[in-house]
């Protein structure tokens, strides 16, 4: 292979954070692949759905001869048909490339869907997964997949150990019904029974599907409407700061995988209380690193938090081991395997 696409790969994602919408992993790789020496291209940042696939499947021939691989995200339901068509263009272009399974619905899409899944995920050099529960819950639909974890860079979260918390509340989603952000109101309504100045942060982009406003009337019908900050978005640059002003980690979602604000909570050394929604047990230890609770069990979840302030030597563990579990997905060491990962391919692909 030319010299001029050794290391050049084009990523397929979704690149919406310019436009307010949630930074992707994508998003947060190519830069940094850039700064390796690598050559990077990227797509798409369209938001509508039709001019994104066109603008995926498009490039990805256009470009052809400026890359030496690619990697493509793989979502379930809509956006799989995204990597199918994106990955036919490749095979035509004679480009390998690399499928990263993303959400914790795809175990289900699979189920629902197994002979589409298993051609898709044969026809990649390789296969990546964030979480081991994606890797055993795809597995029998690719037997060989490489467990490459979601990253932080921890140099920009800096820990603050929780021994005696305060009652201060940090959610940190999209506002969309997946995350469920309604429980965080009605667990912040628990504590304040017990705590009266208890406060929640809620911060996270609008997805518009209506829970942003049923979050609000909520809150205003549980009377807890004046200890509620809502903040729509924030820059990555700033999620450290807003992290850094809470004691207390709330993860309310009913689907996930490997979630990104975790674990910069955990980095930054909050106190975790999650749901055991999809991938979440396998990336967290309950009583070690985190307190796991049923999903959409929000009498659980106030009983958990409590705890954290009536055991002071609880939270101080949970805090520390929280940043311990979070090492391994430092920036530097997961940029590491995909460089080499991407080199591999390239390499191949050259013989």
């Amino acid at each position: 292979m030319a010299g001029s696409v050794a290391r050049s790969v084009l990523i397929v994602g979704n690149f919406f954070s310019s436009a307010g919408g949630t930074r992707s992993i994508g998003e947060e790789l190519a830069p940094r692949l850039g700064q390796r020496g690598w050559s990077v291209l990227s797509v798409s940042r369209k938001r509508n759905r039709l001019a994104r696939l066109a603008d995926m499947t498009l490039s990805a021939w256009l470009w052809r001869k400026r890359f030496g691989a690619a990697q493509v995200d793989v979502f379930s339901d809509t956006a799989f048909l995204w990597a199918e068509a994106v990955c036919w263009t490749l095979r035509r272009a004679r480009r390998p490339y690399v499928l990263a399974l993303r959400g914790g619905r795809l175990p289900e899409f699979a189920q629902s869907n197994p002979s589409r899944v298993g051609r898709l995920l044969a026809s990649a050099a390789i296969v990546t997964a964030p979480s081991p529960y994606l890797l055993r819950r795809m597995a029998a639909y690719c037997p060989e997949i490489v467990l490459l974890p979601n990253a932080v860079d921890l140099r920009l979260y800096p820990f603050r150990a929780r021994r005696h918390v305060k009652p201060r509340l940090v959610w940190l989603r999209a506002f969309h019904g997946i995350y469920n952000p309604e429980m965080a109101i009605r667990v912040l309504a628990n504590i304040r029974t017990r705590i009266p100045d208890a406060t929640l942060t809620m911060i996270g982009p609008d997805k518009g599907d209506g829970s942003l406003a049923r979050v609000r009337q909520l809150a205003d019908e549980l009377h807890v409407s004046d200890c509620v900050q809502i903040v729509l978005g924030v820059p990555k640059t700033e999620v450290p700061r807003w992290l850094d002003e809470g004691d207390i980690f709330l993860n309310t979602t009913n689907i996930d995988n490997t979630p990104v604000s975790v674990l910069e909570a955990m980095a930054c050394g909050l106190c975790v209380v999650t749901t055991d929604a999809g991938g979440l047990p396998y990336m967290l230890t309950d009583g070690k690193d985190a307190l796991l609770t049923p999903r959409g069990d929000a009498e659980a979840m106030s009983d958990a938090v409590q705890r954290l302030f009536d055991d002071a030597d609880l939270a101080a563990s949970l805090s520390a081991n929280a940043a311990r579990t979070a090492a391994p997905c430092d920036w530097p060491l997961v940029l590491r395997q995909w460089e080499l990962l991407l080199d591999q391919i390239v390499k191949q692909n050259a013989v």
